[in-house]
């Protein structure tokens, strides 16, 4: 069989291809090739919602006990029994201490019969003064006698008056016998042993009762700020005697928010001038004991209520210069603003003014670019504002 020789030469073939791939090549340098910048970035914009917040003053302050007392032995004696346990709450009125009172009684006694004594000089005096001026009005008896049955009568009674003085004396010191609480409260631990004797070089201190509740707050407010609460109390018409009804909030270091209440108590009739502050002091009811005295608190309370402009608390930021926005102006060009913020409400923060805030894609947006803004609408809170802690 013979074969005869192929139509189209192998190598011929591949010239052919060869030859249009690179005709294809040159054709495509031969086009106009330019960047082409990405489009700009997509943020997320919201104008600020207009809604009326509640200002509130804040400041630092700390607990402090309504009453604290000093227990001490007021006589001399030993001590017979301590009757609380350290730190316990006592009641007004309950016996902690208890001094030997055996010889106080003794003392009353005496005292007692002395005055009974007294009593009875006086009557005796007081009879024969009585028949002498009888005497007398019938000339029977001398000026002399009766002048004596006066004088008699007289310091008997000026003596059953100190008799009596002596009794209530000892009354007083056999009493002293049993140390009191004087109010409510927690007593710390005792400063003296069973036994041990007591008011010996004067009065010794037994222990110490502090009232737990109510407790008071104390802070103080800058001068500007008395300022501008004062101003608004007289455009509110608000009286000073109406001052003291003015509810004062109160949270702990740990705590979110103010959850304890109370009002105002104090306020100093006077600045201090070397502080340029003004001491105020509020009164909290404490049945669970959480204020203690010596904490440090976080204190606020309502100075006004005004129309605001609020946005996300996220979208601020903060750097060395204080807390800002990212803006987009009209010609969406991102811009960082320096802005003033006032409560918070829910997720939302006051603030002074406003334009386009960026509210979501801020790590896209930087300053003095161009974005796409994508426009949100805030949702405004469902309640009338209620600042919070910043």
């Amino acid at each position: 069989m013979t074969i005869g020789p192929p139509t189209a030469p192998y190598w011929r073939i591949a010239a052919c291809a060869l030859a249009a791939a690179v005709a294809a090549t040159l054709g495509a340098c031969g086009q106009d090739n330019r960047y082409v910048a990405p489009p700009p970035p997509k943020v997320t914009v919201a104008l600020p919602v207009h809604h009326k917040v509640t200002r509130y003053l804040e400041a630092t302050g700390y607990v402090a006990a309504v009453n604290t007392t000093n227990l001490v032995a007021r006589v001399q004696g030993f001590l017979q029994a301590i009757n609380y346990k350290d730190g316990e709450e006592v009641k007004a009125g309950q016996t902690l201490f208890t001094i030997e009172p055996a010889p106080y009684k003794l003392k009353l006694e005496q005292a007692q019969a002395a005055e009974a004594g007294a009593q009875a000089t006086v009557k005796q005096t007081e009879a024969d003064y009585e028949r002498q001026t009888d005497l007398s009005s019938r000339q029977v008896s001398t000026k002399v006698a009766l002048d004596n049955a006066t004088a008699n009568r007289d310091t008997a009674a000026a003596k059953l008056k100190q008799a009596e003085v002596e009794t209530k004396e000892a009354a007083l010191n056999l009493g002293y016998t049993e140390v009191k609480a004087p109010f409510d409260g927690i007593v710390t631990a005792r400063k003296v042993s069973l036994g041990e004797l007591v008011g010996a070089n004067g009065p010794t201190q037994l222990a110490t009762i502090v009232q737990t509740n109510p407790v008071y707050v104390n802070f103080t407010i800058s001068e500007q700020e008395v300022l501008k609460i004062r101003a608004e109390m007289r455009r509110l018409g608000v009286s000073k005697q109406e001052v003291a009804s003015i509810p004062i909030e109160v949270g702990l270091q740990n705590d979110t928010g103010y959850p304890y209440q109370g009002t105002l108590d104090y306020v100093s009739p006077s600045v201090d001038s070397a502080t340029g502050t003004l001491a105020v002091r509020a009164i909290m009811q404490n049945q669970t004991d959480v204020l203690v005295p010596g904490y440090f608190v976080r204190v606020r309370a309502a100075s006004d209520e005004q129309n605001s402009l609020l946005v996300p608390d996220a979208a601020l930021g903060s750097d060395q210069g204080g807390r800002y926005l990212l803006i987009v102006n009209k010609d969406n060009v991102v811009e960082q603003r320096k802005v003033t913020i006032g409560p918070k409400v829910g997720d939302l923060r006051a603030i002074e003014s406003g334009d386009r805030v960026v509210v979501a894609g801020i790590l896209r947006a930087i300053p003095g670019q161009k974005v796409d803004p994508q426009m949100q609408t805030i949702a405004a809170p469902p309640a009338p504002a209620a600042g919070a802690a910043k």
